[in-house]
């Protein structure tokens, strides 16, 4: 007698129920492997869709199981991850990702029918069964990705369609997962054995495959979604480095506040992160892809710019000042209500490497002077560092002979 969640029924069969305990146990051992990169990418404040590896085991169950089976799956997986990986986090934003799980298999599941593979398991046999699997692999990918940036979007108006779309290569791991599930797939159905074997690769590609998430998270300030001063310091050289074989420029742009210490001491520290956490995606709005922009104290921020002259360094700034000039932030204040913060002024100090400075330091203290020169000279406004003069020795004549 076969036999369904609530008791007996011929719609599952004893087999399939074997099979949904294996891919319950491979994705919890999977989760549990990789729990410490994952809660360390789960901290990274961002507006990108949070890429990760569910995705294997959930298209892996669409060609063995019936949808009735995929959807406990899914929920048995977040379930584990709320409590192991994720911890103490926001409800609704994991519900949603479930859901949008469920709704991108219901939908995978659909073209798999459409396509002729009507019994489990439906794994390619053949050119046109490998077509139907690829096209519901593309439906599933299609149906969550466009359901995870319009939730963004919507929550965060102010992200731009870049951030919200995210990186290229994090959607390529996505693709990368299903591929992985339709192989899980195919040898769970006929060499079932295997598969332990191929969870060794599958934690050796984990660890690959988001290394560069997870490095973009370990470098990532949790209020922001900036870079932190340790990322940022070690990127600083790497680029002075590049800059040097290229014989190319650099350009640094070091930016304070105005009196920032007013909206924290008057609304209170959550409307002040509330707050810094508008300034740094303004900022990120204003820059040049791939500038680097890092939280580097409390109320300062760092901008590096790659290939930069003055010039287009001062045009940034001053595109970045107009825009906190007339900024507008919604915030929480002591009382439990929300105040609207209009302007939030800062002021600019600019270098440019090698004009002005030969090295990392030099390059920063420079770009520090020219900044504490702004906030003395009346603050939201921008200084460019200019050049020593070279040394005049005491025997050397000065002016014309």
């Amino acid at each position: 007698m076969r036999s369904t969640l609530f008791g007996p029924n011929p719609g599952i069969r004893s087999s399939e129920w074997a099979a949904f305990a294996v891919l319950a146990a491979a994705s919890t051992l999977h989760l549990e492997s990789a729990r410490g990169i994952e809660r360390r990418r789960e901290m990274a404040a961002n507006t990108s869709p949070h890429t990760n590896l569910k995705c294997l085991w959930v298209f892996a169950s669409l060609l063995l199981l019936p949808l009735s089976l995929v959807i406990p799956l899914i929920v048995l997986s977040y379930l584990y991850s709320w409590f192991r990986v994720y911890g103490r986090t926001i409800a609704h934003r994991k519900i949603f990702s479930t859901a949008t799980y469920v709704l991108a298999s219901a939908a995978s599941a659909a073209v798999l029918r459409a396509g002729g593979l009507l019994t489990e398991p439906r794994v390619p046999t053949g050119f046109w069964s490998l077509l139907v699997v690829l096209a519901a692999g593309a439906t599933w990918w299609l149906v969550n990705y466009a359901l995870v940036i319009g939730a963004i979007l919507l929550a965060s108006p102010e992200a731009t369609a870049r951030e919200a779309l995210g990186e290229l290569s994090d959607q390529l791991v996505v693709c990368a997962g299903l591929g992985l599930g339709i192989a899980v797939a195919a040898l769970q159905s006929s060499y079932p054995w295997v598969v332990p074997v191929l969870m060794v690769t599958v934690l050796a590609l984990h660890r690959d495959l988001l290394l560069p998430q997870y490095q973009r998270a370990a470098g990532t300030d949790v209020k922001t979604g900036l870079a932190t001063p340790s990322y940022w310091a070690s990127a600083v050289p790497a680029e002075l480095a590049r800059a040097e074989s290229l014989r190319s420029t650099v350009g640094l742009l070091m930016l304070d506040l105005d009196r920032f210490k007013e909206i924290n001491d008057t609304y209170g520290h959550p409307a002040g992160d509330q707050a810094l956490r508008a300034v740094g995606e303004s900022v990120r709005a204003e820059v040049r892809q791939g500038d680097l922009v890092a939280r580097v104290g409390g109320d300062e921020l760092a901008v590096l710019l790659p290939g930069a002259s003055e010039g287009e360094v001062l045009e940034v700034a001053e595109r970045i000042r107009d825009r906190l000039t007339t900024l507008t932030v919604s915030v929480p204040t002591t009382d439990e209500r929300s105040a609207i913060i209009t302007g939030i002024p800062a002021s600019f100090g600019a270098a440019v490497y090698p004009d002005v400075a030969g090295t990392m330091d030099q390059l920063v203290l420079a770009a520090d002077n020219a900044l504490l020169t702004a906030k003395r000279g009346g603050r939201n406004r921008i200084v460019t560092a200019r050049p020593n003069p070279p040394a005049v020795s005491a025997d050397q004549p000065v002016g014309d002979a």
